[in-house]
């Protein structure tokens, strides 16, 4: 996380969305073998740096809640998120947004965000919930555990065409 949050650019209040399969962690096929232990780990080594640079964690859970996220409440107030009742359970949302909703002091389930960097830990697939223009982010750590470990972050659109000029700082 820390690594990725060097890349990212990102400022206070932005949201970073996670996907953790703590059952390809422990090397299993992802919704098999959902382990809380495993996904309780990643949870306390990625929400201190989080909480340090002010940013929102976005936990998603797994399909069984069409990947709704686990979020802390101010953080659907600020950006309008439109809060759905869920609460995440090993079985049934993955044991990660188990972990977080037990971790936030006011977590709420929400439908879909637009984070700014995410985390896939096990091919969780978050790519659905990255602001436009996702571009992937290569970290020296590829996997946690047996799962795979893929990094985003976005960047805004490039507009014009052949005489626009960019600002290097939003890249």
């Amino acid at each position: 996380m820390e690594e990725l949050l060097q890349t990212a650019r990102l400022r206070p209040g932005d949201l970073v969305v996670v996907g953790c399969s703590s059952s390809e962690i422990v090397g299993e096929i992802i919704g098999t073998h959902s382990d809380p232990d495993a996904a309780g780990q990643v949870l306390a080594g990625i929400l201190p740096p989080l909480q340090a640079g002010g940013l929102y964690l976005a936990a998603q859970c797994c399909e069984h809640l069409n990947r709704a996220l686990i979020v802390e409440e101010a953080a659907a107030l600020r950006y309008g998120l439109q809060i759905v009742n869920a609460v995440p359970q090993k079985k049934a949302g993955g044991s990660f947004a188990t972990a977080a909703w037990h971790a936030f002091r006011q977590p709420v389930a929400v439908e879909a965000v637009q984070a700014r960097a995410g985390l896939d830990i096990g091919g969780t697939l978050i790519g659905m919930h990255l602001a436009p223009v996702a571009v992937p982010v290569r970290l020296k750590v590829s996997r946690i555990g047996n799962a795979i470990l893929l990094a985003a972050r976005s960047r805004p659109k490039y507009i014009g065409g052949e005489r626009a000029v960019y600002d290097d700082r939003l890249r």
